[in-house]
Parts: C-alpha cells; structure tokens; sequence
C-alpha cells in the first residue's frame, strides 16, 4: 500500500457532484405506472400452528356433517323409542348431542380457532352427560334382543368430536366411558338378555371406533409436527440472517480499517505532507463516527440520505431495476429513524433478489418510493412469470421471513405479497410514521 495510491483515491471522492436540492435530483428515476391487475393476495406469513389449525378446522366440518348425517338417518328410531323414555330426555338429548356436534363445522370457519375447540369439547361432553342421565328417564318396556338403543350407533363420531377440543389422552379415556356406556345401555335395555355378550360388544365397540379417532389423531400429530418444523426452520433463517448481517458489518468494518484508518496512519509516519494526511484522516474520522450511533434508536436519516440508501440497497440486489420517487420534490418528515430506513432497505433487497431468481429472465422491475407524512411506503414490481402466493413450499423462506417477517417485526411496518401465475407480483411494503 502506497501514499501515491491512497491519494488517487481522495481525488476521486472530491469530484463527485455537489449534493443535489431536491429528490428527483437525487436519484434518476422513470415512472412505472402500477396497472390494476386479478391479483391473488396473501400478507401474513405461516403461523406456528397453521397447518394443525387447517387439519382441525376439517375435521370439524367432518364431524359436523356426519351428526347431521346420523341424526337424518336415526331420527325414526329416536321417535319411537322416546316413548319409552321420560318425556324430558328425548329432546333435551337431541338437542344438545346433535346441536353441540353441528356447531364446530360452524365455527370452523372463524379465524379463531378457540370457540370450535370449546364448542367440540362440549359436545363430546353432551354425549356422556346422555349416558349417565339414561338410566334416570328408562322407563321400557325392553327391546327385542337384536334391537339397539340409538345412542349406540355414534360413540366414535362422538369421540372425533372429543379430539378436536381435548388432548388424545383424555379422548381416548372418553372413547373407551362412551363405548362401554352405549354397550351397557344397550344390555339394560334389552332386559339383562345379552349379558353375556357384552365384553364382546364393549371390545369390537372400542377396536372399531379407535381405527377412525387413530387416524384423526395421526393427522393431528402430523400437524403440529410440520408447524414445528416451520417454526424451527424460520428460526434457523432469522439466525443465519443475523450471522450473515454480523459478517456483513464485520467486513465493512474491515474494509473501513484498511482502506481510510491504515493509510492515514501510513502516511503520517512516513512524513507526508498535511495537505495529504488531513484528507486522509479526515475521509478516516468521517467513516468511523457513524460506529458510535450506528443501529442506534436514535440514529436519524434525512429524507435524501433515507431514500439513497434505499436506491443503494436496491441497486445491490439488480442494478436493471428502475427505481421512482413520488411525489416530486421533499414532502413530508425531514428525518427517518435509521432502523426502519434499513429494514426497508433490506426487505426491498431480498424481493428484488426473489425476482431475479424466480420472476424470468426477460422480467422488468421497477421499485416505487412513496414519501408521505405519515407513512413511507414502496412498492417493487415485477412483469414475470408470477406464481400463487398459497403454494409457498415451507422451505421456501425468502418472502416469509426476509421480507414480510421483516417488516412486521418493524413497529408500524406491515408488508404484503399480490401475484398470479402469469401476470407477475407486486409486493407492498408500508411503515407508518409515529
């Protein structure tokens, strides 16, 4: 390393062009009109229990449609068999066995998932609270010995309800109370005549029920298993990309050493001139005095340092990209916290590395800076090959955690992901000012 090269590159810095007035003047830009496009739209990433959730909300409509199914198909044996009963008990049963079991397909389709689970956990109560209260409203005479009481025809849909709401314990502990309490009931009602074959009864009861609430219970697990690996494998990104960020900072830390802080020393140990070292040194103390507030909370951007580094950032990621500024001229706040500056940043990288890698290779993009007073918003387009948002393969990350997991993690940022296979993909991202 020489003093000669380390001047070259001092004059090179002093002929860059005076800081321009306004933001047009500032960065280069074309207007790219956003064309109003049959977008499918997505803006939240997977949560932690997304799949477990999508698995139990079809097993409640499952549940659901199969009390209405049994309660069609046993609703003439539920008449006559009535009279045989005190007159509370047929109703108040029906109504809450078969009611409570319609209602989580209902509240299946609510966001929150809650309501259903209480709801599945009721009805699969219901339907032991009608066992226990039998033998108070039996009033005969008996049934034939090949006749059934009605309640015995359902105790495994009674039990999937019980699984949607319970742990596979506690529904496996109602499966074998329900089985044996049909059975029994069944016995009693026959008038003692098949005592003999009830273990037999209870036994094929509990084996067959337990192949339908098995599987349920399968799907279940494998639900909760892929959320886990969801959860364990954005938690992998975030920590690669904190590595990668370490790494990136190290190495501009580096370079800043070598290339200002070592040749100003240099120089001044070999006695160069001043007119020489105070521009070196001056160059060197200019780039070390951000590292005393850098990613600090009050760290502030002015508005054209904010959007140049948002112009750099975007160059970085594809420099064929055009990148607009609206509206002309400086509008709103003067300053921007640095942070959400580079958050931004960093997310308008990563969706313009998605789309090289993935939007086609006659693709245009265009990113379009929104500066208002209360918000800053960008938009980065694409006119590629697009794809369906709902389709994401889990491991499929980019979106997930770089760009949308970013920016909600900034306060007031929120970001959204529009595409269609054919037509291309717009992705919004919003932070909104305080």
């Amino acid at each position: 390393m020489s003093a000669t090269r380390k001047v070259s590159v001092v004059d090179d810095r002093s002929s860059v062009d005076p800081a321009p007035e306004t933001l047009h003047d500032a960065l280069p830009s074309a207007r790219i009109p956003v064309s109003t496009r049959p977008w499918a739209r997505t803006t939240d990433s997977p949560g932690i229990t997304e799949n477990l959730d999508r698995i139990l909300r079809m097993l409640a409509r499952l549940v659901s449609v199969g009390y209405v199914a049994y309660l069609v198909f046993l609703l003439p044996p539920i008449i006559v068999k009535s009279a045989r009963l005190d007159p509370w008990w047929t109703p108040l049963t029906v109504v809450t066995v078969f009611g409570l079991g319609f209602l989580p397909g209902v509240l299946s389709f609510r966001s929150d998932t809650r309501p259903m689970r209480l709801c599945a956990g009721a009805a699969a109560l219901a339907f032991l609270l009608s066992i226990a209260t039998w033998p108070l409203a039996w009033n005969g005479p008996d049934l034939a010995a090949g006749d059934a009481f009605w309640l015995a025809a359902f105790p495994g849909l009674a039990s999937l309800t019980a699984i949607i709401g319970w742990p596979v314990w506690l529904t496996l502990v109602h499966l074998i109370s329900g089985c044996v309490g049909v059975m029994a009931i069944t016995t009693v009602a026959r008038g003692g005549s098949s005592v003999a074959m009830l273990p037999t009864e209870i036994a094929f009861a509990i084996m067959f029920c337990t192949l339908f609430v098995g599987g349920a219970a399968m799907a279940i697990r494998t639900g909760k298993l892929l959320d886990s690996t969801t959860e364990s494998s954005h938690r992998a990104a975030a920590s690669a990309a904190a590595q990668r960020a370490r790494t990136v900072e190290r190495e501009r830390i580096d370079a800043l050493i070598h290339d200002s802080v070592l040749s100003a020393l240099l120089a001044a140990a070999r006695g160069q001139p001043q007119y020489l070292v105070g521009p070196l040194a001056r160059a060197a103390l200019a780039g070390l005095d951000p590292l005393n507030t850098h990613g600090g909370p009050d760290e502030l951007f002015a508005v054209r340092e904010a959007i140049a580094h948002l112009r750099a950032a975007a160059a970085h990621a594809d420099d064929q990209a055009t990148f607009d500024i609206l509206p002309n001229g400086m509008t709103g706040p003067q300053t921007l916290p640095a942070d959400g500056v580079r958050t931004m940043g960093s997310a308008v990288a990563e969706a313009l590395r998605n789309s090289v890698l993935h939007a086609g290779s006659d693709a245009v993009r265009a990113v379009t800076v929104h500066v208002s007073e209360h918000a800053l918003s960008i938009e980065v387009t694409d006119d590629g090959i697009g794809f369906d948002p709902t389709s994401i393969a889990p491991h499929r990350l980019g979106i997930t955690v770089s760009i949308v997991g970013r920016m909600r993690g900034l306060p007031g940022g929120s970001a959204s992901v529009e595409s269609k296979p054919g037509i291309g993909t717009r992705i919004h991202l919003e932070w909104t000012l305080t």
